[in-house]
């Protein structure tokens, strides 16, 4: 046994069952974390594309998707601690195009027989993803207002950097829409971050990536964490794969070099267009479950940290919420992240807080077992219930502590 407590066997089990996931082909190649106490246990597996023979490394670029979310809810708070932005401040005064919102009277009605909003949207609406808008489990042209939406290109699918407009155009088609429901009663998926982002670049008068750059990435030493990957490090970019959904067949979703992400995007999605590295992305955990501190630098204040890993939603937004039935059962929101409420698996510990990329990874830190975790693949999840490879890794890594 280490002493961090983890079991060298079972460390090595976890090994074993991570490489029949890319031995069976179910995944061309992933790379896992298990920190615990500070002891790191990095292990990389197999290789970066299907059809090749170039593995993955400890340094290997992963699409990260939605595990930007939370890195986005911590330039808001560091906003929020200099008092540029307020959790309970309506965002009309930043974002005027959000002002007077109408709200669909039902959700598959037309997009003109709407009410008035009963209130502004307010930055804590957008951080706990409570602003009345986002995504669906649904066809695209399910509803009208989704069909809008996807017609307006404001990003209600998987990221899609080509797709996006600039800032300013994305929030001015955003402001044309309706909202699906009133602010503050149900939580909805994906889109407050992205409104996070163009909210973050006003009130800090800087880009936004160039604001997470100052911020976040370079106190934290995060050097290959950013919203596109350049020319000299394309061939450490993985190839991003999906599942065709109507013949089931793995086809390539991304390529690195020529594809999306391999040049600066029009709108740098705070919801889901981040690349980084397993190490980097560690960074920011270990940040977290230090309470904001990072060596010497302080991102941010214990108190915010600790306001952002608590669950806020209430019984009755829970009730009415979620992307599956029962997401909530054992589940609260932070600030764009998940937190642990109630104890129902191995890896359910409460308190434990993180969130999934659905292009194949996911983190999760564990204040109780001073513990970080974070799976890193490229094959996109295929619903929003996990996949065996997440969940037998987060498994597999709690069956590793032995103490």
């Amino acid at each position: 046994m280490s002493t961090a407590g983890l079991s060298r066997a079972r460390l090595g089990r976890m090994h074993d069952i991570m490489t029949g996931f890319v031995e069976r082909g179910e995944v061309p190649g992933l790379s896992t974390l298990v920190s615990r106490r500070g002891e790191v246990h990095i292990d990389a597996i197999g290789n970066k594309e299907y059809e090749g023979s170039d593995p993955i490394r400890r340094d290997t670029i992963f699409r990260i998707s939605s595990m930007t979310k939370p890195i986005t809810a911590v330039a808001t708070m560091i906003l929020v601690e200099e008092c540029k932005l307020r959790l309970d401040e309506p965002v009309d005064r930043l974002l005027p195009e959000l002002a007077g919102r109408q709200v669909l009277k039902r959700l598959d009605g037309p997009l003109d027989d709407t009410v008035p909003a009963n209130r502004p949207i307010t930055v804590r609406d957008l951080l706990t993803f409570r602003m009345g808008f986002g995504q669906m489990m649904a066809s695209p042209d399910a509803y009208p207002i989704l069909k809008a939406a996807n017609e307006q290109l404001i990003g209600m699918g998987p990221p899609s950097p080509d797709m996006l407009p600039a800032p300013d155009e994305w929030i001015r088609r955003l402001g044309h829409l309706p909202l699906m429901h009133q602010p503050g009663e149900k939580w909805m998926y994906n889109t407050g971050s992205d409104v996070l982002g163009v909210l973050i670049a006003r009130a800090s008068g800087q880009k936004f990536e160039a604001f997470l750059r100052e911020r976040i990435f370079e106190p934290l030493g995060m050097k290959d964490t950013s919203f596109n990957v350049p020319g000299h490090k394309l061939d450490r970019l993985a190839t991003s794969y999906w599942t065709n959904y109507i013949n089931g067949k793995i086809e390539v979703y991304d390529t690195a070099k020529g594809g999306q992400w391999s040049r600066p995007p029009a709108f740098p999605s705070g919801a889901g267009g981040l690349v980084s590295t397993i190490d980097d992305y560690l960074a920011f955990c270990q940040m977290l479950l230090n309470k904001g501190k990072h060596g010497n630098e302080r991102i941010l204040s214990r108190l915010s940290v600790e306001t952002m890993t608590t669950d806020q939603l209430t019984p009755e937004q829970k009730a009415v919420s979620g992307l599956v039935p029962g997401d909530f059962d054992s589940l609260g929101w932070g600030f764009s992240m998940s937190v642990v409420t109630r104890r129902d698996d191995v890896a359910a510990v409460p308190g434990r807080y993180g969130w999934d990329g659905g292009m194949g990874t996911c983190w999760y830190s564990d204040p109780k077992e001073e513990m970080v975790t974070i799976l890193m693949t490229q094959l996109a999840w295929t619903s929003p219930s996990p996949p065996y490879v997440r969940m037998d890794f987060l498994t597999s890594a709690y069956q590793a502590i032995d103490d």
